[in-house]
This record gives structure tokens, C-alpha cells and sequence, in this order.
């Protein structure tokens, strides 16, 4: 499939995702006005509930959001911007249950802000991420279909600057659950704004996963740590990605950076067949590839329609692809 078709059919799967976003059988609207009755609200939830946060309110713990919505009867947590999720250690936000949107209020304190586990066809939009030990959102354990967009992400890493990641799809092979991939696959991160002060990679996508989508993103350097080998905004290690549109500034660099975005073999079979198109690089670094392929990938793609400047080692390490 041409790179404009899978474009068109990645866009079109993403707006059937927004067409469910509103519950269609509706359980009615549940507003919230402090953290005991959002705990309330969150265990009590069934498909087409609402659950509102009100403006200008504080909600202090870690909580927990087990129930699963459906395909015609979405489960919401949403809230303006001033509505805020806040914990001090742990997880901030857990989600298990599939068919949830969370839309437009602030998540910030934790160790990590959203995590998702074994979910599927949820959509995290809108919302601001921020002030979090260490990964902003994070989809594991099988969790597929799910979209991340309209978001802002900021100041991750707080605790461990290494494993500060903006987005994260999927698990490392050392946290494989009993050892097998980990197939968080099909996951999309679009339109999101992403950093300063992520102090890791923006998006880290994990062996193990397959087909998803980064579109559209705006990535800022700015405060990268460097550690862990955190030096790109975005490190695809998974098969069959589309990495489209994106634009950035700054990469954390270092005499071992290799470039702004990077495919990287974690495991044989693993960082085959990505395709990197229209994205734009403001790299900003003198030891810095724009695009970084270790040889033992095969079967990638970096468009000569891609755009980079101040990369001291240049446009890429590997030859550009016309046409694509």
C-alpha cells in the first residue's frame, strides 16, 4: 500500500474512533465535585456513562477505572482544563477497562500519569499531562486500537529522567508479561504537542508491537535528558509503523546521539518495515543524524519528502527513499 493511502486509511479508522467518542446509549451524566465521589463514580461506571469533573476543582489519589464500556456505549471521564487529576506517588490514572474516552482536564503528580493496561479502542484526547516521575501515558499489556490526541505533554521524567517518556506503546522485552511480545499493536498518537522538559524519548514505541501510527505531532526537546539512551524524540523499535507529519526541535545531544527520529533492533524480527514520511526536523545538534537506522533493521523507509536542517551528520545515515 502506497504511504498516501495508508495515510487516508489511517485517518479514516481514526475518525470512526472519534464518530464513538460521545456514548450513544446513554447511563447518564455523573458529576463529580471532589476526589471520594470520582472514586465513587469510576467503580460504579457502566457503558454510556458520563462522568464529569467540575471547573476549578482538585481531585487528590490514585484511581482506578476497571469497568469497560462498549462499542456503542463509550464510558467518559472529561473536564475542562482547570479540572485537575493529582497524586502523589503511583499511578495517577489506571485504566483496565476498554471503550473509555478521557477528554480535556489535567493530569499531573504520580509516577506515572495515565496508565493503561490490556485496554483496547480507547481515546485520550485533549487532555494536559504534566509534572509526572516518569512516563506521561502509556499503553501495555495487549492494549490495541487505542488513539492519543489533541494532547499536551510536558515535564515527565521527574523522578527518573531516563524512563521520562511522553508516549509510550507497548513493554520493553525484559517486562514482557511471562516472557511473550508484548502486542500492544494498531495504537496511533496524533496532533499531540509534545514536551519541553519530556525527559526522555516523546514517543518510545516498544518491540513487540505492530501497525500503528505517529501523526501530526509537534515534539520539543528542550530539557531532554540523555539518559537511557534518551536522545530522539521518537525511537520506533516495533514493526509496520507510519510516522507521518510530525515536526520537532532540539535533540538532547552527546557524542553518541544518532538522530532526532531512530529505528533501533531490541530482538531479531523487531524494527522491520516503518515508514518515515513528511515529517520536519529542526535537529539542532552537531553529532546528530536526522533520521538514525541501525543496519540490522530491514525493510524501512525514510522519504526523501522528509525535511532536515542543523543535523551535523546530515539528513540521515541510510539512503532516502523517493517517491514515498
Amino acid at each position: 500500500m502506497r504511504v498516501r493511502d495508508r495515510v487516508l486509511a489511517a485517518t479514516t479508522g481514526a475518525a470512526a474512533l472519534l464518530a464513538l467518542a460521545t456514548p450513544a446509549a446513554s447511563a447518564g451524566t455523573v458529576p463529580v465535585k471532589n476526589s471520594a465521589e470520582l472514586k465513587t463514580a469510576l467503580a460504579s461506571a457502566k457503558p454510556g456513562t458520563m462522568i464529569q469533573l467540575a471547573a476549578n476543582t482538585t481531585y487528590t489519589g490514585n484511581f482506578k477505572a476497571a469497568a469497560s464500556g462498549t462499542a456503542n456505549g463509550r464510558i467518559t471521564l472529561t473536564g475542562p482544563r482547570s479540572a485537575v487529576v493529582q497524586a502523589s506517588g503511583g499511578r495517577t490514572i489506571e485504566l483496565t477497562g476498554s471503550y473509555w474516552t478521557l477528554s480535556g482536564f489535567t493530569v499531573t503528580g504520580g509516577q506515572k500519569g495515565v496508565m493503561a493496561l490490556g485496554v483496547n479502542h480507547t481515546l485520550v484526547d485533549g487532555l494536559k499531562v504534566t509534572g509526572i516521575g516518569n512516563e506521561g501515558i502509556h499503553f501495555q499489556h495487549g492494549s490495541s486500537d487505542n488513539v492519543v490526541q489533541n494532547s499536551e505533554i510536558s515535564d515527565t521524567g521527574k523522578e527518573n529522567g531516563g524512563f521520562g517518556e511522553g508516549i509510550y506503546f507497548g513493554s520493553a522485552k525484559s517486562n514482557w508479561p511471562d516472557g511473550k511480545p508484548d502486542h500492544s499493536d494498531r495504537n496511533k498518537a496524533i496532533g499531540n504537542k509534545i514536551g519541553p522538559d519530556v525527559r526522555a524519548e516523546s514517543i518510545d514505541v516498544k518491540e513487540g508491537t505492530t501497525g500503528g501510527e505517529l501523526r501530526g505531532n509537534t515534539f520539543d526537546g528542550t530539557g531532554q535528558s540523555g539518559e537511557n539512551y534518551a536522545d530522539s524524540w521518537v525511537d520506533v523499535k516495533g514493526n509496520g509503523y507510519l510516522v507521518t507529519g510530525n515536526k520537532g526541535s532540539k535533540v538532547f545531544a552527546h557524542d553518541a546521539t544518532y538522530g532526532s527520529f531512530e529505528v533501533h533492533v531490541q530482538l531479531d524480527g523487531w524494527g522491520q518495515d516503518n515508514t518515515f514520511s513528511d515529517n520536519t526536523a529542526d535537529v539542532q545538534a552537531p553529532s546528530a543524524y536526522g533520521f538514525y537506522v541501525v543496519k540490522a533493521a530491514t525493510g524501512n523507509k525514510v522519504c526523501a519528502s522528509n525535511k532536515v536542517t542543523n543535523a551535523g551528520k546530515g539528513f540521515a545515515n541510510v539512503a532516502a527513499t523517493p517517491g514515498c
